[in-house]
């Protein structure tokens, strides 16, 4: 029987970049499930790993509602939030603590009590604000901006990342002890590629889903469009799967799928240099580039290089931020500090944190990165 994840009230969900189900009938889905369930019982801290679209908010709430906690499963996008903004969405604020805080607010941690506490991208959180979440974790206490007076707080975190930590650490992106302490247990998402037995089992889902909102019945995958979607690299994982099959069904006839009504790229998930001229293992191919510019020795080589890469990147992911950042390997932070620096996103402006006329905690809200 196949496992199936969804958000609750999906039908419901607003159009993002992430997964909106999971199945778990690929041997390597079943395995992340089964260690998912035994991490579950216990309150250490999960990191979870995996592309945008792979799945990890969905993942994350399996864990909460396997864990027997009476309090709520609250999800925060650290990518959301303005540097300035996001110390006082976790932890909260005091009356008068800045302009504009009319009254004081409780932060995400105060809000989630006796439940889980979910972070994604938790690799965009700034430096200052990293060094707080530390303290936190140590001590389980949070200390409201413009208070002196800590708070307890009972909460199970769970983080989420499409970058590699350990590569952020290395340059100085990322608090290495931060690192060790979110990452007690840690679970490895693959890419929809790389676990070809859910890709049916989720079409079939996702036509199940849409079927149902356009008032069709019966409709089917033909074979030739069976063989196209466990053939292609899926780039953009479920959340791609899952609009190839709305898609699909918009413009298929007579109840049947064709391979002509998938909407499939047919560029492939991409692999560096897989087309150099030069031949050669990756490595060596690059090295090859490099010994060109070094004997043409153009002047500031490694800004010049650092910004072709920058721009090429950015423009192959069609000017998305989180993509870019994925591909390249840094936090959205770091990315947009360079994008700035070049000139490709718009200076940030001078402005106060926004005025907050509300009381209690923030309200549950999931922000679509740019």
């Amino acid at each position: 029987m196949t496992r199936l994840l969804t958000f609750p009230d999906s039908q419901h969900q607003v159009l993002s970049i992430r997964a909106k189900a999971l199945v778990f009938d690929d041997p390597a889905s079943r395995a992340l499930l089964a260690q998912a369930e035994r991490v579950a019982a216990s309150d250490a801290t999960v990191l979870i790993i995996g592309e945008t679209g792979t799945g990890k908010e969905l993942i994350a709430r399996h864990i909460h509602n396997c864990s027997g906690r009476r309090g709520p499963f609250l999800a925060v996008n650290c990518g959301a939030f303005t540097e300035q903004l996001v110390e006082a969405e976790l932890f909260g604020h005091e009356a008068g603590a800045y302009t504009g805080a009319a009254s004081a607010r409780a932060g995400w941690f105060e809000a989630a009590a006796d439940g889980t506490l979910f972070l994604d991208e938790v690799g965009d959180l700034p430096l200052s604000v990293q060094v707080k979440l530390l303290r936190v974790l140590q001590e389980r206490q949070v200390v409201r901006i413009g208070s002196r007076k800590p708070i307890d707080v009972r909460v199970r975190l769970l983080a989420a990342t499409n970058v590699r930590l350990e590569q952020a650490v290395a340059a100085g992106h990322f608090r290495a002890d931060l690192y060790y302490r979110l990452s007690v247990a840690t679970l490895q998402l693959s890419p929809l590629a790389q676990r070809p037995g859910d890709i049916l089992a989720l079409a079939q889902h996702f036509i199940g889903v849409y079927s149902k909102r356009l008032g069709l019945n019966d409709v089917r995958l033909a074979g030739d469009a069976r063989d196209a979607l466990l053939a292609y690299a899926w780039p953009g994982n479920i959340r791609e799967l899952e609009n190839v099959i709305h898609y699909a069904l918009i413009i298929c006839r007579d109840g049947r799928i064709a391979r002509e009504d998938l909407q499939l790229h047919a560029v492939a998930r991409p692999t560096p240099f897989a087309a150099a001229p030069t031949g050669g293992d990756e490595p060596e191919a690059l090295e090859r580039v490099f010994e060109r510019l070094f004997d043409e020795a153009p002047h500031e080589l490694h800004a010049r290089v650092e910004s072709a890469l920058i721009r090429a990147a950015y423009r192959h992911c069609h000017h998305n931020q989180v993509h870019t950042a994925a591909l390249l390997g840094i936090t959205r932070n770091v990315l947009r500090t360079h994008l700035k620096r070049q000139g490709l996103l718009p200076p940030a402006r001078a402005a106060a944190l926004p005025q907050i006329t509300h009381d209690g905690p923030p309200a549950h809200q999931h922000a679509a990165a740019a």
